[in-house]
């Protein structure tokens, strides 16, 4: 007779954040059955942690996976933000979706063996690229469902109000799958508009938003007061996020503790991307530059979820990138100048609190979990995050997604 196991996984000698000695994570039909030390019963795949730190599947609230991968096609596209956004204007006729989509399951894949398993996609629509791209997410999102729960989110990133077409576009969209809306009012003809539609479309539609927003470091004047206003209004608490927000490194402390008193009684969750935001913040002053992040970690203090995000790889927003999660909190807590006693609120911006952001369900290496899990090359939080240590293998929902075996020395 076939033998029957007990668990589909047990993952033995695994180390947890925050927890006292090794455990073993038995996983069952998906979920996490039973956690503990020396777990008896059998399994079909049994694995060995090694005493290796175990964190749940990270999770990147926002990435352009549609754009990246461009270098190639546009070394010279003059530096700053009007300067990536036209290059990538003038490049996006041309796309097609098996174009998109292979270079977005290039930084797809890279960004899964850095240990991410849960992803929302910032997805162009617009005349110039029509649905081509929102095509090729869709089967990105299909294709790698076994090792990733890609989320798609819709914006118009060069303006909407102008062109009726483009609100067109999002709404067939929402149609064919899409799960949420994003918006871009800075490059709209109509900021206040533009908001104003697309909290209309995300009610009727009963989605989330999340908003490209205030991307440069003037602090007198700004949209998210206006966002936040409106997200009271339409009852939309928890179901905002503002990517950026740059505006709020260049405040004063008075009005961020205004702001970030706001943000909290809007539910608003705001996503700094470091990465984009110093490269192409600051130019003016050269050498002088200042850092141009939003200071997430004092707002998530004051009780706002927040997130780090990569957002752009390889292209003229951000011409750098390796899909590393825990890389891009590292260089949060290297700009904000953040020790050790806050390298885990650091590992949360990519962890526990980007899964709030994204709402996601049974988040976290719990009994009842999703087994989402990776296993890191270190072996305790400080290690992990501090070396940006790297990913050795993911699990999810219980099965071998992915594998990358230990660096040794040959002497």
């Amino acid at each position: 007779m076939p033998q029957t196991h007990s668990f589909d996984l047990l993952l033995r000698n695994a180390c947890l954040r925050g927890g006292q000695g090794l455990q073993d994570i038995a996983v069952r039909q998906g979920r996490i059955a039973a956690i503990g030390p020396d777990l008896t019963g059998t399994a079909a795949l049994e694995e060995d942690a090694g005493g290796r730190l175990v964190l749940p599947g990270l999770v990147d609230t926002h990435i352009h996976l549609d754009k990246s991968c461009l270098l190639c096609r546009c070394r010279d596209a003059g530096g700053g933000l009007k300067g990536a956004i036209a290059a990538v204007s003038g490049l996006k006729r041309a796309f097609t979706v098996e174009d998109v989509y292979q270079r977005g399951a290039r930084t797809l894949e890279r960004a899964i063996m850095q240990g991410t398993m849960h992803m929302r996609a910032h997805v162009e629509l617009d005349p110039l690229v029509g649905l081509r791209s929102f095509e090729a997410m869709t089967q990105l999102k299909r294709d790698y469902a076994f090792a990733i729960d890609l989320s798609i989110c819709v914006f118009p990133q060069e303006g909407m109000t102008q062109d009726p077409a483009v609100e067109r576009l999002l709404v067939q969209a929402l149609a064919e799958g899409a799960d949420l809306l994003g918006g871009c009012p800075y490059t709209d003809a109509d900021p206040s508009l533009q908001m104003e539609r697309l909290f209309a479309l995300a009610v009727a539609h009963d989605v989330d938003l999340d908003v490209h927003l205030d991307f440069d470091l003037d602090p007198t004047w700004s949209h998210l007061e206006e966002i936040c206003r409106r997200t009271m209004a339409a009852g939309w608490q928890g179901r905002v996020a503002v990517g950026h927000a740059t505006k709020l490194a260049a405040i004063d402390d008075a009005a961020l503790e205004r702001m970030t008193a706001l943000l909290a009684e809007a539910g608003v969750a705001v996503t700094a991307l470091p990465a984009t935001d110093l490269y192409l913040n600051g130019r003016d002053l050269k050498h002088r530059a200042p850092r141009g992040v939003a200071p997430v970690h004092l707002l998530a203090d004051g009780g706002v979820t927040v997130s780090v995000a990569t957002n752009n790889v390889l292209n003229p927003f951000t011409p750098f990138g390796d899909g590393s999660l825990i890389r891009m909190g590292n260089l949060y807590a290297n700009l904000m100048h953040l020790g050790p006693e806050r390298f885990g609120d650091c590992l949360d911006m990519v962890s526990t609190t980007a899964a709030r952001l994204m709402r996601i369900a049974d988040y976290g290496i719990a009994v009842g979990g999703q087994a989402d899990l990776i296993v890191l090359d270190a072996d305790d939080e400080a290690d992990a995050f501090g070396g940006i240590a790297t990913p050795l293998m993911g699990f999810k929902r219980g099965r071998k997604s992915f594998v990358r075996p230990a660096a040794t020395l040959v002497r």
